[in-house]
């Protein structure tokens, strides 16, 4: 959003939550609402229709959201704020299985219409799960509540995963357009509500000091990394059936590869951006069973300690299947084929039960000629890295080489660090606010297209192909608490190369 944008609140709307019973609603999708409505974004024409299974009335649902918002707030609750969202919120208990679950629905909007002055316009947001979204956007349709006319506005918005393969992607495509034209489709990634991520395209081309050197001349590799702290606590199910790549590789860091390598867009403007996108996506270099074996690294997590946590192994965890095969942590190296990025090898990993928290970028430039320093102790400096950090704490590091003080020649690591929050005083966020906003402003710029959920599958389907095949190697393990498979060291080692540490912020790093 600029800074226009954000003097003006988003016009009259019903935001309709499918799920709403769930943790999304109450600590995403509710959060984010109040926080929007504190900074001046929800217009005064608003209300909210959630509609779930569970047999409530509108007060108690208005009251468990009051509760829940007081329980996860960093500060007191502004009670002005909250009365006024809550006055906007209504509950509908149904199936969504049931078509008079709709009518009654339609019924209701109406009345919100009528009495409220929200002009007909309605979001949809599919907080429920995947093998959910085609039945309720067919009965969404069924009922007619997706018809746009002249000055309605009718949008519905979905959560990853949009597919669990290729075919599965392309099926969900075909389904929605079945009664969505693209642009009322908005495939949420949260990653992108984060500021670092979005300052990604700032740092770049607003920068004359990066744009040059933002190149294969100038930079060796890229690492992007997401690590979790936390095994799959009561996600079993969902989790040994999806596993560390689908969940993670097709959206989030996909995502964050992107924005670090596309071309600049002519414009902000949202095709503009998600077309260069979709360039660096059909650039990666197709995978093949022998580079899926040589380039690829999946690994499950075995017991150890996690900041004083004992964890038992992925395969004791409940729900999960003692003798499974899914993989908890994956690491891939990819290359793009184009102009910029010829040769620049651009590592990923994602896992579970890792050491720390960790999401980044880091952009590794190439060594400076060693002549200079070849006859002092020095002749080994430390990496340059622009490390990008989206997760816990958003900012940007820079590392470079200075000269230690004293009458020796040592050169010695330093950083220049920049924090978001305390440089700009940020308030609390979810990463949700500025989706949500704009979802009802209709900017799709931080939103995917098809075309690139469809690419980003084609990139990882020879892995799950492959992976699928019988006699696969038994999956190499990691203790809970450490930094990932010995495998994932060697894949860097391979080309001269480390991967930057996943160290706690008390922890000084070394090259």
């Amino acid at each position: 959003m600029t800074d226009e944008q954000k003097l003006n609140p988003a016009g009259p709307c019903i935001l309709v939550i499918f799920g709403a019973s769930g943790d999304l609603t109450k600590r995403l999708l509710i959060p984010s609402l109040y926080h929007l409505k504190r900074a001046g974004l929800l217009p005064e024409a608003f209300a909210i229709a959630g509609v779930a299974r569970t047999n409530e009335t509108s007060e108690a649902f208005r009251e468990a959201l009051h509760a829940s918002l007081q329980q996860i707030a960093e500060e007191p609750l502004d009670g002005s704020a909250w009365d006024w969202l809550a006055s906007r919120i209504r509950y509908l208990p149904g199936d969504l299985d049931n078509p008079q679950t709709y009518e009654r629905l339609s019924a209701l909007l109406k009345e919100i219409d009528g009495t409220s002055g929200t002009a007909g316009n309605y979001l949809f947001y599919f907080a429920i799960p995947a093998a959910a979204f085609e039945n309720v956007a067919k009965r969404l349709g069924a009922a007619g509540l997706v018809n746009e006319t002249p000055g309605h506005w009718r949008r519905i918005v979905i959560e990853k995963p949009f597919g669990t393969d290729l075919p599965s992607a392309r099926e969900l495509n075909r389904v929605l357009w079945q009664h969505f034209q693209e642009d009322q489709i908005f495939r949420i990634d949260h990653y992108l509500g984060k500021e670092t991520v979005q300052n990604i395209m700032v740092l770049r081309f607003a920068n004359g000091l990066l744009e040059p050197i933002w190149n294969r001349n100038h930079i060796d590799h890229v690492q992007i990394t997401v690590a979790e702290s936390i095994g799959v606590e009561k996600r079993g199910s969902f989790y040994d059936a999806t596993g560390a790549l689908r969940d993670m590789v097709p959206n989030h860091l996909f995502q964050l590869l992107t924005l670090v390598a596309m071309e600049p867009p002519a414009c902000f403007e949202a095709n503009a951006t998600r077309n260069e996108k979709g360039k660096v996506l059909e650039s990666i270099r197709s995978m093949t069973p022998e580079s899926v074996k040589s380039d690829v690294v999946r690994a499950q997590y075995s017991t150890g300690n996690v900041n004083g946590q004992a964890f038992r192994a992925y395969w004791q965890e409940p729900h999960v299947s003692p003798v499974t095969s899914t993989e908890t942590y994956v690491a891939l190296r990819l290359m793009i084929e184009n102009w910029r990025w010829a040769g620049v090898p651009f590592y990923l990993r994602t896992g579970k039960a890792l050491a720390v928290k960790k999401s980044e970028v880091i952009v590794r430039f190439k060594h400076a000629p060693f002549t200079l320093f070849q006859d002092t102790p020095v002749e080994q400096l430390t990496p340059n890295d622009l490390a990008l950090m989206i997760q816990p704490d958003e900012g940007a590091n820079l590392r470079f080489n200075a000269k230690v003080p004293g009458p020796v020649m040592r050169i010695g690591a330093v950083e220049m660090k920049f924090n978001y929050g305390q440089y700009f005083k940020t308030q609390a966020s979810t990463g949700y606010e500025t989706l949500l906003y704009d979802c009802m402003i209709a900017d799709a710029s931080l939103f995917q297209r098809a075309d690139n959920i469809e690419s980003a599958w084609r990139i990882i389907q020879p892995v799950l192909d492959d992976w699928s095949t019988p006699g696969r190697d038994k999956l190499p393990v990691y203790a809970a608490g450490s930094e990932g498979p010995a495998e994932a060291d060697k894949l860097l080692q391979r080309d001269g190369r480390t991967w930057r540490r996943l160290a706690p912020k008390h922890e000084p790093e070394t090259s």
